[in-house]
């Protein structure tokens, strides 16, 4: 398969600190890949050693065939975590501008520019100044601006940080079209949930080096044999039958289900068995083991908890 993106044995260090430690990865044309990991991982060194806005210290890489992306950068669409605009000019005139340098003419980006920002919700902006945009209409019209020519390999640094419930779905939609236009995506973002949602393979770099390189497909079968997923077909059963179970160490009730966790060794098919018996289930089933699992497996709680900070 052609690979949009090689990357061999990066390497960059700042002072003392390595912030990059002898990355391999490959990224296939079409591929959604999620870059995921917390704050200070590594993440967006890397992308700009990929994007040549820094120089690696030794290793090699390969940007849709080319030595360095400056030599492809007409085919490629890039948002920095760290963002910005030309505040006097207006929305559209930025996004015109921007898709004029990567040679799309404005009869080309004017129709494409307006249809975006419909899609993402910013119908009137067009004629108003990049400085009177809040922070999330800025965040939509720069993602605009990253896809505007149709780039073949689109990297987006954080790209959903900061918005609304309704402007995540749309960014989310409109990251998916692009998917689906053949795009190979290289998506980075400190919120698990969201690569394990639209990427077809999962990249977690923990202190500069990769810990995990592995399909969603794949991550998505894979159990957690000790938490049990059951929601009780009458919604005011008692659940106190299920706590008394011996193999039952904890119950935690959400809105219409609850989730058991269940001793160390315990068979699953008898344990499910059991709970069906004393509670008629609508639903009982395993948990799929969570990105933050496989992150604690891989690096231990104290690095969970530092990935929650960055959260928060």
């Amino acid at each position: 398969m052609e690979q949009a993106l090689v990357a061999q044995q990066l390497v960059k260090s700042f002072g003392g600190q390595r912030a990059v430690d002898a990355i391999d990865m490959s990224i296939p044309k079409g591929a959604t890949y999620g870059f995921i990991g917390p704050s200070g991982a590594g993440k967006t060194t890397t992308i700009r050693l990929i994007m040549s806005i820094l120089f690696p210290d030794s290793g090699s890489l390969s940007v849709l065939g080319k030595a360095s992306a400056l030599e492809a950068k007409h085919r490629i669409g890039y948002l920095p975590e760290e963002r910005g605009v030309y505040r006097k000019m207006s929305a559209e005139s930025f996004l015109l501008y921007l898709a004029e340098l990567k040679g799309v003419k404005p009869a080309v980006a004017g129709p494409r520019a307006r249809a975006m920002l419909e899609r993402l919700g910013l119908t009137d902006i067009g004629r108003k100044k990049c400085e009177d945009l809040s922070k999330g209409m800025l965040q939509r019209v720069q993602v605009v601006g990253a896809v505007i020519h149709e780039p073949e390999l689109l990297i987006l640094d954080e790209p959903f940080s900061g918005l609304d419930p309704v402007s995540l779905r749309a960014l989310k939609s409109l990251v998916a079209d692009e998917r689906r236009r053949g795009a190979t995506i290289l998506l980075s973002t400190h919120v698990m949930a969201q690569a394990e949602e639209l990427c077809d393979q999962v990249v977690m770099i923990h202190k500069g080096r990769i810990v995990l390189n592995e399909s969603t497909a794949k991550l998505r079968r894979q159990f957690d044999t000790q938490r049990i997923l059951f929601e009780p077909l009458d919604a005011k059963a008692d659940l106190a039958p299920l706590r008394s179970l011996p193999f039952v160490e904890s119950l935690r009730e959400t809105e219409g289900h609850c989730e058991l966790t269940v001793a160390a060794g315990t068979d699953p098919a008898v344990a499910m068995r059991a709970l069906a018996a004393a509670v008629a289930p609508a639903r009982i089933e395993l948990a799929r083991r969570r990105l933050e699992d496989v992150f604690v497996e891989l690096v231990g709680e104290t690095s969970l908890r530092s990935h929650l900070q960055g959260v928060a």
